[in-house]
């Protein structure tokens, strides 16, 4: 046998936080909602439509962004709430792609009626944006048949780095597990191909976390925990 083997560069688990940053931007009615979207950091969409993942609780575990969260309550409009609720972030390429959409659906909200939607002084439209903190997990995965016990291991925080953040921070778009994988070789192309069927949005970090693990266990044995 003359050829070698491609050696397995190691997985190095992370773990993160979001870190909230208020902007100062608030918005008391649609008109300003949608002027708001338009012109706030990249970064507030990202914590408005990701953030909650990461926050000990669901503010609405019924509406899975902030902004449908707030048409809803702050300003009781049913239909614009469930349009912007059913705004799936990983539709997009980019975070530009999902703020045009954002946009889209106010306008044409707005176009419906003459009168724009107003809420309290104190139930204002608050923008935050996010900053994303990384520290090593002190967890290293030597090889894929790891993935399985690893992945359902992996804390909250670990989940959301590798398979929902790096859609945004890699060149590819896709998760650390994929990158990962197909670097290795070929072989691991079924597994990348069920991973990538993966929609991270409308389910939570822990059962995102089982699916994960039940994915890997799939492909590549391991214990059921």
């Amino acid at each position: 046998m003359t050829g070698k083997h491609k050696q397995i560069q190691p997985f190095i688990v992370r773990d993160c936080a979001l870190v909230a940053i208020s902007t100062g931007i608030r918005a008391q009615n649609l008109r300003e909602l949608r002027d708001g979207i338009q012109g706030i950091h990249a970064g507030s969409i990202y914590y408005h439509f990701w953030g909650g993942l990461l926050r000990p609780t669901f503010d609405d575990p019924e509406y899975r962004n902030d902004f449908a969260a707030w048409a809803r309550h702050a300003l009781h409009d049913g239909a614009l709430a469930e349009r912007l609720g059913i705004i799936d972030p990983t539709d997009h390429e980019d975070l530009e792609g999902l703020r045009s959409e954002l946009v889209e659906v106010i306008e044409e909200r707005l176009s419906e009626s003459d009168l724009v939607p107003w809420t309290k002084p104190d139930q204002q439209f608050a923008f935050i944006r996010s900053q994303i903190v990384v520290f090593n997990a002190r967890r290293v995965i030597a090889h894929p048949r790891e993935l399985p016990d690893a992945a359902s291991q992996m804390s909250l925080g670990s989940v959301f780095f590798h398979a929902i953040d790096a859609r945004r921070r890699t060149p590819a778009r896709i998760d650390d597990f994929r990158t990962w994988l197909l670097d290795i070789g070929p072989r691991y192309e079924g597994l990348a191909a069920d991973l990538a069927a993966v929609d991270p949005y409308f389910n939570t970090l822990a059962d995102l976390r089982s699916e994960l693990a039940q994915i890997f266990r799939k492909h590549l044995g391991g214990v059921r925990r």
